[in-house]
This record gives C-alpha cells, sequence and structure tokens, in this order.
C-alpha cells in the first residue's frame, strides 16, 4: 500500500466532506451491510460518516473509517446526488 494512493483517497474525501453517499460495509464472514449517510469530517487518519438508519426509533449513527479501508476494500463508498443537483442538471 503506497502512501501516495492514502493521500489521493484522503484528499478526495476532504473534499467530499458534507456530500451523501451510500456505503458497503465488509463485516466479513460474507456479511455485507448498505447503508447511506453523509461525509462529516476527514481527519489526518480516519474520516467520519453520519449514517441514519432506516428505522425512526434508531438514532443515527456517527461511524468512522481509515483510509486503508478504502483501500483494502472493507468500505466501499459511492457518491449520491442530492435532489437539487439533479434538478439544476436536468434543466
Amino acid at each position: 500500500m503506497e502512501q501516495k494512493e492514502i493521500d489521493k483517497i484522503r484528499s478526495s474525501i476532504l473534499q467530499q466532506c458534507g456530500s451523501k453517499v451510500m456505503i458497503q460495509l465488509d463485516r466479513g464472514r460474507n456479511k455485507i451491510d448498505i447503508q447511506s449517510g453523509v461525509i462529516q469530517n476527514a481527519y489526518p487518519s480516519v474520516f467520519t460518516i453520519l449514517v441514519d438508519d432506516k428505522n425512526e426509533n434508531n438514532p443515527p449513527q456517527l461511524l468512522s473509517f481509515s483510509y486503508t479501508d478504502v483501500v483494502t476494500k472493507d468500505i466501499r463508498m459511492k457518491l449520491l446526488m442530492d435532489e437539487r443537483r439533479r434538478k439544476l442538471e436536468v434543466q
């Protein structure tokens, strides 16, 4: 794992702070969780995502991940476009 690759991921996530993402978490033993959330902060070693549970009884969770989780594909992220951006692109 090269430092350049981690730096590239770190800068990309830093630029996307505040953006809504869909995350796919590899929990091991063929267990995969798919959730959506918002990238909250990017720190030197980790970044945080605020995940809102679909079940209204559960409060939102703040999850933290290291940049190496992205490199090793323990977490996969996909940017989601919000409705305002979609409307602007359509017009």
